[in-house]
């Protein structure tokens, strides 16, 4: 997908300022789907601009706003002189620019710039119209700043990196734009975008925020979601590989354990079990098979939740101070905090963790002759005479592990290391960042895990296919498609070959959410 596609050649926007936004229109429009644009109501400018008026005549009577007459952060014991005001706001993004790591890609920078919109949208963060029109001009143009990953610890929001929005916005450092990476003023300049000059709290709204977190976790969920039914379809074809009990998913059984994610999961995986398929080897199967739906539908049922949390944030004013032009208030506090995000990542990363542990033990049991009823010792599909020169699934299985096991490591909840920093004024802080990007990391690895099997899976149910001491195997139409998809894109193993190439693309495939499984409601 061409993320760089100008929003000119497409039919849909997501409007900002129109309604609460949703996890789906932020990754439309970070995938290239859908522009931007800023509701035309009369209402919502008037609110934008009420706010920016009221701070200018708080400031014209010598009002005390903290961040604007003052330092930031411990520094807020410090006034700032009236002649120096209108220089605090670039000093904020220039002293914030020093984050480091790996950079965030088109995507993720994108969803960034939507949630951070999105946020000031609200109408009590201060800023003029003119700072959102420059915003969404940069979403607009796919004009994209170099935000380093790391440097955030989730409160004061996503300080460092998002200094790098700030500066795009000023036509400092640098972007990419049209896949090269260019100074920002002069990308501006060639777009006829004059670059913006911040206005006393401006800098601190663009700043002092949770958009960068908010950004990675709704990539997350999406993914997440995407995984879990992934990982049913799988299940499935296991089961058929193994010649499973398909009554294991029974929905009578379920009734009788009303997780809805859990029932979800099962009746997914039976509806993929051809009724006619009925030769069963074990009355019970091993868990990694017979209690799917009960690992799944943890993560398909912490989903719903993290749904809304993400959404809250989303669409939450959450820099500091809040100020609120109608009511002629100024509001300090601290919704910069990234809590709810910190925590629904770290919960995901486990949920998705979990899953990559079932999948790991799906496989398993898949490649060895002693528990996968009959089938060829590693899934090779070699011919008797060339059998023991040829491995199959033996190294695929190995890495498997290797992925699962980095997954398992990285569950350790970032959200209870936090640090007390900037001369303790920041001394309980959320991590909201760091287990977003952790998240992200465990899913690329499950996502791993998730090739490997899917090409065992699909290999496992062709030898099933092939062996003639047993009845030919019932596939449901669904089923039958998947596999021959899966098909496509990597052949029937026979003899060894190097994996990698189709590893990779079943993984890029999987990320993408290339299968559309199961009804969408």
């Amino acid at each position: 997908m061409n993320i760089g596609t100008s929003p000119k050649t497409l039919e849909t926007h997501v409007t900002v300022g129109e309604r609460r936004l949703r996890i789906e229109d932020v990754l439309r429009v970070a995938r290239g789907e859908a522009g931007v644009s800023l509701s035309g109501a009369p209402e919502f400018a008037r609110r934008i601009r009420s706010g920016a008026q009221y701070l200018e005549r708080l400031l014209a009577n010598n009002g005390v706003v903290y961040g604007v007459t003052t330092g930031y952060g411990d520094s807020c014991t410090v006034g700032i002189p009236p002649e120096l005001v209108a220089e605090l706001p670039l000093h904020l993004t220039r002293y914030h620019g020093c984050g480091l790591g790996e950079y965030l890609d088109d995507e993720q920078t994108l969803a960034v710039l939507v949630c951070r919109l999105n946020s000031l949208a609200q109408g009590y963060s201060g800023v003029r119209w003119e700072l959102l029109e420059q915003l969404a001009a940069l979403i607009r143009h796919r004009v994209l700043p170099f935000i380093p990953a790391e440097g955030s610890v989730g409160a004061s929001g996503d300080l460092t990196p998002l200094s790098y929005v700030a500066a795009a916005l000023i036509g400092e450092r640098d972007v990419r734009f049209a896949g090269q990476r260019r100074p920002a003023l002069e990308v501006l300049d060639e777009l006829g975008l004059p670059p913006l000059r911040l206005a006393p709290k401006e800098g601190l709204a663009v700043m002092n925020g949770t958009a960068v977190m908010t950004a990675l976790a709704c990539l997350a969920w999406q993914r997440a979601e995407s995984l879990s039914r992934l990982c049913c379809r799988l299940t499935a074809l296991a089961s058929i590989a193994l010649r499973g009990n398909r009554g294991h998913f029974d929905p009578c059984l379920f009734a009788a354990k009303p997780h809805a994610g859990q029932n979800e999961a099962a009746a997914w995986i039976y509806a993929d079990l051809h009724p006619d398929d009925k030769e069963v080897i074990r009355l019970q199967d091993r868990y990694s098979i017979r209690c799917a739906p009960h690992v799944i539908g943890v993560a398909r049922d912490a989903l719903t939740w993290m749904r809304r949390d993400i959404e809250n944030e989303l669409n939450s004013a959450n820099d500091n101070p809040l100020i609120d032009g109608d009511a002629e208030l100024v509001l300090h506090g601290g919704h910069f905090y990234g809590g709810h995000i910190a925590f629904a990542m770290d919960a995901l990363k486990t949920a998705v963790a979990n899953l990559a542990d079932l999948m790991d033990r799906q496989l398993a049991l898949l490649v060895d002759s002693r528990f996968n009823h009959g089938l060829p010792q590693n899934l090779s599909g070699s011919s008797v005479t060339r059998a023991p020169i040829n491995h199959g699934f033996k190294a695929v299985q190995i890495g498997a592990s290797a992925w699962t096991a980095e997954a398992l490591k990285l569950t350790m909840p970032a959200s209870v290391f936090s640090r007390s920093t900037e001369c303790h004024n920041q001394d309980k802080v959320s991590m909201g960042t760091i287990a977003a990007r952790d998240c992200l990391r465990v899913l690329d690895l499950t996502e791993q895990v998730a090739a490997a099997l899917t090409l065992a899976s699909v290999q496992g149910v062709r030898l099933r296919q092939r062996l003639v001491d047993t009845e030919p195997t019932a596939l449901m139409p669904e089923v039958a498609a998947f596999m021959s998809n899966v098909t496509e894109h990597s052949a029937f193993l026979d003899e060894d070959r190097p994996l990698e190439a189709e590893l990779r693309q079943l993984t890029c495939l999987i990320r993408q959410a290339h299968w559309e499984l199961y009804p969408h409601v």
